[in-house]
């Protein structure tokens, strides 16, 4: 069996994403599982004259590089490039990590859907919105097999697109075990990245990319009330990631400070300065409104960091029921969570327990053979 694997998604320019991330974790963990598998070959994509991070990959056994000129044209290559380059290195089957191409042509496709954002809450320009349903609508309709992260966006794909549900198959997302563990950061670069912030006091943490979408806004203005009901507390907010779509009314928001705290945006970071900064904080938030998986959730879990999010869309289930919840809608309630957790100590170390326990569930190695698996089925089953 030839399984041909799209890398798009893998340009060096959605390298802060998560589907950047999950694609290249599962590119590690199926060339460990192509050293050892002999009837299957899998074929990443490559084009030197793309800014692809796939250039950098080596082949090893039955992972196999093939390249494909197609790559370097973003747009032709979603609509058209990719399934021509599928037909050429002779696949039975094309697997791409995320609904952005169209699943036509002669190759069959199983593809990632994440999540339905682009139609629930859309986070581009309209012209970018109009391609980006278009092709998930393809994705939905066409693939021969969908394999999606969470038990919530399975059922939004049901319900959006009227999805048979065995056609779609709930693989969770692992997270990087070598990075985000329990284990304390150098002293020495949590000094440094604190000092690079000016935060000295105490701070509330979030990472992942300044949009609307991860309802930064809310979050800020119940830190701040917070504050203000809090009078001998000091206390900042730091925001870690890159700006992303429409994050003008968040950066407007962080500006100013009083004596007992700041809002800090750090702009995107590495994962071994997240990390650090994770095991730094005082508590870690999660008030997304919308969410496919959710992986900085559980990075903090793993790092052992008390965490409360969203009582919303995935958030809950990949969490497993085992943290503290707030109506994201409601900045008093937002801002009771995060009072209840601060000053109980009891209650954040059962947070820290519960969450590392939870975060345990969640691997690559398994995430990747799970994968293989359903595109294997689909593949071999002929049908949709």
């Amino acid at each position: 069996m030839r399984i041909a694997f799209d890398s798009w998604v893998l340009s060096s320019r959605l390298r802060c994403q998560g589907t950047y991330v999950y694609a290249q974790s599962l590119i590690a963990q199926l060339k460990k599982i192509a050293a050892h598998e002999t009837t299957t070959e899998l074929r990443l994509f490559t084009c030197p004259a793309a800014a692809n991070d796939a250039n950098s990959i080596e082949a090893a056994g039955s992972f196999e590089l093939f390249p494909s000129r197609w790559l370097a044209r973003d747009r032709l290559w979603r609509l058209v490039g990719a399934n021509l380059a599928a037909s050429r290195a002779g696949a039975d089957v094309m697997f791409s990590p995320t609904s952005n191409i169209f699943p036509w042509g002669s190759v069959p496709v199983v593809c990632t859907i994440h999540d339905v954002t682009p139609v629930v809450m859309p986070s581009h320009s309209p012209k970018v919105i109009m391609m980006l349903r278009t092709l998930l609508w393809a994705a939905a309709k066409f693939s021969r097999g969908i394999i999606t992260v969470s038990e919530h966006s399975r059922n939004d794909l049901v319900k959006r697109y009227g999805v048979a549900e065995d056609k779609i198959s709930v693989v969770y997302n692992g997270y990087d075990k070598a990075v985000f563990n329990e284990t304390l950061p150098d002293a020495v670069r949590l000094k440094t990245l604190r000092q690079k912030f000016s935060t000295s006091r105490p701070y509330i943490f979030h990472h992942g990319v300044i949009q609307p979408r991860k309802n930064l806004k809310r979050l800020i203005d119940a830190y701040r009330l917070l504050l203000s009901r809090k009078r001998t507390l000091e206390l900042d907010l730091v925001l870690a990631g890159p700006l992303g779509w429409e994050h003008g009314e968040i950066v407007a928001a962080a500006d100013g400070g009083c004596a007992q705290g700041r809002v800090v945006l750090t702009g995107a970071l590495d994962a071994p300065d997240l990390a650090a900064l994770i095991h730094g904080a005082s508590l870690v938030v999660v008030p997304s409104l919308y969410e496919g998986f959710c992986l900085p959730m559980v990075e903090a879990m793993a790092c052992g960091a008390p965490t409360i999010a969203a009582n919303a869309s995935c958030l809950p289930e990949v969490s497993g029921g085992v943290l503290r919840y707030f109506n994201p809608l409601e900045i008093e309630d937002m801002t009771a969570c995060m009072d209840a957790v601060l000053e109980d100590s009891a209650l954040r170390d059962e947070l820290v327990r519960r969450g590392k326990q939870r975060a345990t569930c969640f691997d690559w190695e398994r995430c990747a053979a799970e994968t293989l698996n359903v595109i294997l089925r689909h593949a071999r089953n002929g049908t949709n």
